[in-house]
């Protein structure tokens, strides 16, 4: 566990102070740095949260110099008590939680005959058990101001499965599992929304070492859409009204089939 932190902006939530407060993790790159984008520029406070501190301390800067609110913290969500931390200096620095992004993901594919098990490890450390650490973190937080949202980002292999990704598609499925439960057990006040990309420009695919699932994954990626594709619709789901909770999204590039 880590203490570093860092806040630029407006302080502390107050009662005029505009937006919400939304916690994203493995936001310094992808997906998580698009999200951090688009919601600050929405008018939200942004928590953001990665190993790569230096990328986090860079964005936190941008953010800042176009007039957004931003602070950030190094977070490794496979360690509980570091996203406790994490979420512990967001309330801290903000006075509440309204957010968690759980974006924090790994992809290094193989065929299963590989037999490539720290890989397997690490996919269901970060990608299931990082999602758990964050709602065990954030969901007393939310429950104790009367509410809240948890944004759990998936795949389209949360719906299909197929050759070198059976390990990865399982990580999906169960975040999906895990937020329909999540969703099911509420009781009225937490919303959870799962947003599932296809095929996105990000670095998900530098860690596959297999040789033939990272070509396949170069073929594949021909038709990547932008991250800013996948922010704008988390940051739908985040700007719905209280009493709407969109539970699921989908977004592929429309020349992808899969």
């Amino acid at each position: 566990m880590n203490s570093t932190l860092s806040t630029h902006g407006d302080g502390p939530t107050d009662a005029t102070t505009p937006g919400k407060v939304v916690l994203i993790t493995g936001a310094s790159s992808g997906i998580g740095e698009a999200a951090a984008r688009r919601l600050a520029a929405d008018g939200h406070r942004v928590f953001l949260g990665a190993r790569r501190t230096e990328r986090l301390a860079a964005l936190a800067e941008r953010l800042t110099a176009d007039g957004h609110t931003a602070a950030y913290r190094r977070l490794d969500v496979t360690d509980a008590a570091d996203v406790r931390a994490f979420v512990d200096a967001a309330r801290a620095a903000y006075g509440r939680i309204d957010v968690l992004v759980n974006n924090a993901g790994v992809m290094p594919l193989s065929p299963l005959e590989a037999l490539r098990t720290e890989e397997w490890d690490r996919m269901l450390d970060v990608n299931v058990r990082g999602v758990l650490h964050g709602i065990a973190a954030a969901l007393p937080v939310m429950r104790a101001q009367g509410g809240g949202h948890f944004v759990n980002i998936a795949s389209v292999g949360a719906y299909e499965v197929s050759p070198t990704a059976a390990v990865y598609c399982a990580t999906k499925f169960a975040v999906r599992a895990l937020s329909e439960g999540l969703r099911q057990e509420s009781g009225g006040d937490i919303r959870v929304t799962v947003v599932s990309p296809g095929v996105t420009e990000s670095e998900l695919a530098d860690g596959i070492g297999d040789p033939l699932a990272r070509q396949a994954m170069r073929d594949y990626r021909a038709v990547a859409m932008p991250a800013a594709a996948v922010a704008s619709a988390i940051a739908f789901a985040v700007g719905q009204p209280a009493e709407v909770d969109v539970n699921e999204l989908v977004v592929r590039p429309t020349a992808s089939a899969q």
